[in-house]
């Protein structure tokens, strides 16, 4: 819910911020700015939210977390507004906009005949609108002529883009009267401390998309999916270490069999004796094949678990490992205070820390990747994302896979020293080539792969486009199963 003006109101009235000098600007969230104001010895942060629903203006107790990256709104607040004071903070009417005026000093260069030439200050005027609408809210910076320098959200049909004349004060003047009149009431809102914290602690336990119980709702939520799959990985590959760790039966399985080519089969099994531990034995086979040729199917399978056994034990405990690490980056996320922190955790991919020393880390890339049976695959989703991959992400032992005849992905299979790529991963991947292409309606379709080594980029071509030389060709039919599964490894499984 967000604040009403009679709350609006009450918060300006608590806080003593004429001739506070600006000296930080931080936009913890794309919906949201918080300035760094210092008077009189003392710090405030002035933090401004037109999120949907929690519309409100509040000091903070603490400064929220930088972002990750530099955001737009951010850095024009800092070039433009940086190191000025505020001289009148209100809210116009009862209208839910906050109106700030803004003294900006400017260091200018001048040049005169006859005092010559030096460099001076020069105070610029600048006004910053907070309009606290839910649906509809904006923090609009404008110059002393009333033109839009930027604004938080650009809405071009409000005039709210950087060029327009800001009419934001001329519409209200014009609806002035026309709309009914509703009673509000502030709110008693639990908690110890004036208004402005009883807000801030309101909005942050409770309320809006980045109040701390929505946020952990939303970490659950993300946590859990990739801990099914992993379980379910985990299983998966518990019954096949049990299945692989008895290979010595496989083959005295292989051997009964041999001993036996004459043998009545009932049904799917084989009934004989057995002389290795002795009494009869049911040994389930496959009827269409003669008992010769099920033998050697179990002296393959015996030959695939004792060389086999030792990958799937890695693979088992690197699985449980990153179980392990996902259980633990939910409780850090469950025990942070901050729902500033647990928003930038999640914008990063979930942890608040980095890890603890000896902990598996899961490196960076362009695109998506994840992680199946210890391989990574890399996912390029546009030709930017194609090229810094190939440029910077792979090696020439690396696998490339592109659907045929169809616009898409590049896909990267990272090679493994003195390891082939097995025959399901190279599947994993043509299947998430033929998903993100354009081809993906089909169901089906072929595609090319080839070592990067054997890639020649375009001369002259597009962004990302290459020329392969010794490819192969691979038919993949899309599993849909399958596909889900590998989508929530990578945490793209929303439709």
């Amino acid at each position: 819910m967000s604040l009403n003006w009679k709350e609006i109101d009450l918060v300006l009235s608590e806080l003593d911020l004429v001739g506070a000098r600006i000296e930080k600007v931080i936009q913890p969230s794309f919906d949201s700015i918080s300035l760094g104001l210092f008077k009189a010895g003392r710090a405030t942060e002035l933090f401004i939210s037109i999120a949907q629903g929690a519309c409100r203006i509040h000091v903070l107790s603490s400064p929220p977390p930088k972002p990750t990256r530099p955001l737009r709104f951010m850095e024009c607040l800092r070039s433009r507004i940086r190191g000025g004071r505020i001289d009148s903070i209100v809210q116009i009417g009862s209208e839910r906009v906050v109106k700030l005026e803004l003294s900006v000093p400017r260091t200018i260069e001048f040049r005169d005949r006859e005092i010559g030439s030096g460099i001076g200050v020069e105070t610029r005027k600048a006004t910053l609108y907070a309009r606290l609408w839910s649906g509809a809210g904006n923090v609009v910076l404008v110059d002393s002529e009333g033109i839009v320098i930027d604004a938080l959200a650009r809405r071009p049909r409000r005039g709210e883009v950087s060029g327009q004349a800001c009419t934001i004060e001329e519409e209200l003047a014009a609806s002035a009267g026309k709309l009914p009149t509703r009673e509000f009431a502030v709110r008693d809102l639990p908690g110890e401390g004036g208004f402005n914290r009883k807000v801030e602690r309101f909005y942050t336990e409770s309320a809006g998309e980045l109040s701390r119980e929505r946020l952990l709702e939303t970490a659950r939520e993300r946590f859990g999916k990739k801990s099914r799959a992993l379980e379910a990985r985990s299983s998966e590959l518990s019954a096949k270490a049990d299945e692989f760790s008895d290979s010595g039966r496989l083959r005295e399985l292989g051997d009964i069999l041999m001993a036996n080519p004459t043998a009545a089969y009932e049904g799917k099994y084989l009934a004989c004796d057995d002389f290795f531990n002795g009494g009869e034995i049911r040994i389930p086979i496959d009827p269409r094949l003669s008992p010769i040729e099920n033998a050697r199917s179990y002296y393959e399978r015996h030959k695939k678990a004792h060389s086999g056994l030792a990958d799937v034990e890695s693979e088992l405990a690197l699985s449980q490992a990153s179980l392990q690490e996902l259980r633990d980056e939910l409780a850090r996320l469950e025990a942070e205070e901050d729902p500033f922190q647990i928003a930038r955790a999640l914008a990063k991919g979930g942890t608040t820390r980095p890890n603890a020393e000896g902990a598996p880390r899961r490196r960076s890339y362009p695109g998506l990747s994840l992680e199946v049976s210890g391989w990574t695959i890399l996912i390029g989703r546009s030709a930017k994302e194609n090229d810094e991959l190939l440029r910077h992400y792979v090696r020439g032992s690396d696998l490339w896979l592109h659907a045929r005849d169809w616009p898409g992905s590049y896909v990267f299979v990272k090679g493994r020293k003195e390891k082939s790529f097995p025959l399901e991963i190279l599947v994993d991947a043509g299947q998430l080539a033929i998903y993100y292409s354009k081809g993906r309606a089909r169901g089906s379709g072929d595609l090319y792969y080839a070592f990067v080594k054997n890639l020649r980029r375009a001369k002259d071509g597009p962004v990302g486009l290459v020329l392969p030389t010794h490819e192969k060709n691979l038919f993949v039919k899309l599993d849909e199963t399958r596909i889900k599964e590998l989508r929530s490894l990578i945490g793209d499984d929303k439709d």
